[in-house]
């Protein structure tokens, strides 16, 4: 591929990345075309350069000039991709305050500092390199009897704590595809490292088994960690669920639906409830309810023939049980939503009118974050975007952990001069 070619699929990636296609349909191939492009914009300078010093070194043709003028516009563009993805702590930073109050600083066990964004050089050289000090991983223990489908791995640190928050990894894919291995890792190695327990689980996936498996399964974790975490180190007491995608959905649908014996089929007596939820670009609308093109799309071209196999017409009141936005109740726990402007595969729309409805109906605290210029499944692997985002449900998280093991209500009136002394965690990286 000459060089011309090579900077037009660089224009092609970026320009998709600032303004990617609406659309189910189309939103697909934008995301499997943006994602990288927009989560690893330096690299992709990186790479523009490099390809343009050697053609430059080697005094390419005249043809070239098109080339050139192509790396020159797709520079101005990642680096507009690049100043957004740092504005995300900004944007994060001021969810948390008109959420939580201006005073949530002083509820944590240490405050913020610009040391809290650094990133060591090799997950900035390799993104996927989630080796964190001081934690270990104990792999493939089951809660279910569904074989690997029914497997969780414990994420704590080196040394086993006594009675640390638990946090439960729910992976996306559709419903269909993925497993506790592919997703929620910066999240889980920095929580880990700060003392929490993380489990990430697997569940059974469709289309071999359809709708309710899936949300059963993760019930069936909740229980499972209520009986067990002890062991591990974990206060079974306190439970806070996140995910993304169609984990994002499972997380809301769970936390909206505690002791729900439909969900609970053989475990009704089971307590499931959590204490906060932290959906990452969730699906909260499986029935069409909000009139959103993208919502009734996924139902009827996606949900019905493969995840639910039964059509809206046959079945509405499972599209609506499984609809989060339909669960709301004053009782709904607190919750931290994020989502991207720019999701392609779940429309921003979504989470919107979700928060929307929370703010109105929740007794409890909700903090909602959209990410400027943020695609899907924007937090999997570390770059500039995920280490803000994943900083900032660590804040949250410490927040909420450090008023309930006080007793203290979780909401904004909670006066620093209440929180005792935190007990001391692990040392961190």
């Amino acid at each position: 591929m000459g060089y011309l070619r090579r900077q037009a699929v660089i224009a092609a990636l970026t320009a998709n990345a600032l303004r990617p296609p609406r659309g189910f349909r189309a939103g697909i191939p934008a995301f499997a075309a943006g994602w990288f492009s927009s989560e690893l914009a330096p690299h992709l300078l990186t790479l523009s350069a490099v390809d343009t010093a050697l053609h430059v070194a080697r005094k390419g043709s005249p043809r070239s000039r098109a080339g050139l003028a192509l790396a020159a516009v797709s520079t101005l563009g990642i680096a507009r991709l690049i100043k957004g993805s740092r504005g995300v702590n900004d944007v994060a930073e001021k969810a948390l305050v008109e959420g939580l109050g201006v005073d949530y600083v002083d509820q944590l066990d240490a405050p913020p500092s610009p040391a809290d964004l650094r990133r060591p050089w090799r997950q900035v050289v390799n993104p996927f390199d989630f080796h964190t000090e001081g934690i270990r991983v104990v792999r493939n223990i089951p809660y279910t009897d569904a074989g690997r489908r029914g497997m969780l791995d414990i994420w704590m640190p080196r040394e086993t704590p006594v009675d640390a928050p638990v946090l439960l990894q729910v992976h996306g894919g559709g419903w269909a595809i993925g497993s506790k291995d592919d997703q929620g890792k910066p999240l889980m190695s920095l929580m880990a490292s700060k003392g929490w327990i993380c489990v990430a689980i697997n569940y059974r996936l469709a289309p071999r088994n359809p709708w309710p498996a899936h949300i059963i399964d993760v019930k069936r974790a909740i229980a499972w960690i209520r009986e067990h975490i002890g062991e591990y180190g974990g206060d079974p007491r306190y439970l806070a669920i996140t995910g993304g995608s169609a984990g994002g959905h499972l997380t809301a649908l769970a936390a909206l639906t505690p002791n729900d014996p439909q969900f609970q089929p053989g475990f009704e007596e089971a307590d499931t409830h959590v204490e906060a939820a932290v959906p990452f670009y969730g699906v909260y609308d499986w029935a069409g309810s909000t009139g959103l093109r993208n919502a009734t799309d996924m139902r009827d071209s996606f949900l019905a023939p493969r995840i639910v196999q039964k059509t809206w017409q046959e079945a509405p009141e499972v599209y609506e049980a499984a609809s989060p936005i339909l669960r709301i109740t004053p009782d709904a726990p607190d919750f931290f939503v994020l989502h991207g402007e720019y999701d392609t595969l779940v429309s921003v729309d979504q989470a919107r009118l979700f928060v929307e409805k929370l703010k109105a109906t929740s007794k409890h605290s909700v903090v909602y974050a959209e990410l400027p210029g943020a695609q899907h499944a924007f937090e999997v692997f570390h770059s500039t975007r995920s280490a803000s985002a994943v900083r900032a449900v660590s804040r949250y998280l410490n927040w909420h952990w450090n008023t309930w093991r006080h007793g203290l209500p979780v909401d904004a009136d909670v006066s620093p001069e209440e929180i005792s002394t935190p007990v001391a965690q692990p040392a961190t990286d």
